[in-house]
């Protein structure tokens, strides 16, 4: 039973040891602990708030990404609408240019036209002129073959004549 109980000078020299050695622990171990200790917890409290900062700059981030991201859109919107608007002036102005050159083109085949017809009239009424008086050279050469014709055609000639 002595094991279970410890006797009063047991009792009093294990008092006086834990005494010392919390003196000793009191005085030189424990600020170096609570140091630590004060330590730890500042660079937990740091880095929390250091976490908490990074938090809100990543809300940030993602709120100026978001606002990129719509004027990244808008630009690119209004970038298609002034290409569509260049691309639709270009069309009305080359149709423009080419209905004018067309005009163009049909006016001087017009012209062109116009003028071959003349030159085919003035061709064909030469060609007509010179058959008519190869005709009438024939037909003359028929009628004047004979001497007689011949001074029957001047006298009626001379007498058309009138000699005022």
């Amino acid at each position: 039973m002595e094991l279970i109980t410890p006797s009063i000078g047991l009792l009093f020299w294990m008092l006086v040891g834990f005494g010392i050695l919390f003196f000793i622990l009191a005085k030189f171990a424990w600020p170096i602990v609570m140091k630590a200790i004060n330590s730890r917890e500042e660079k937990i409290e740091s880095q929390l708030a250091e976490a908490e900062r990074v938090r809100n700059d990543m809300k940030n981030l993602k709120s100026e990404h978001q606002a990129l991201l719509v004027q990244a859109k808008e630009e690119r919107d209004q970038i298609l609408a002034d290409a569509r608007k260049i691309r639709e002036k270009l069309y009305e102005e080359t149709k423009e240019t080419a209905n004018r050159e067309a005009q163009v083109i049909i006016s001087e085949a017009k012209n062109a036209i116009h003028f071959e017809k003349m030159k085919a009239m003035t061709d064909i009424k030469n060609e007509i002129a010179n058959m008519s008086i190869e005709i009438a050279e024939k037909i003359l050469r028929n009628e004047l073959s004979e001497k007689e014709k011949q001074e029957e055609l001047v006298n009626n000639l001379l007498k058309d004549i009138n000699l005022n």
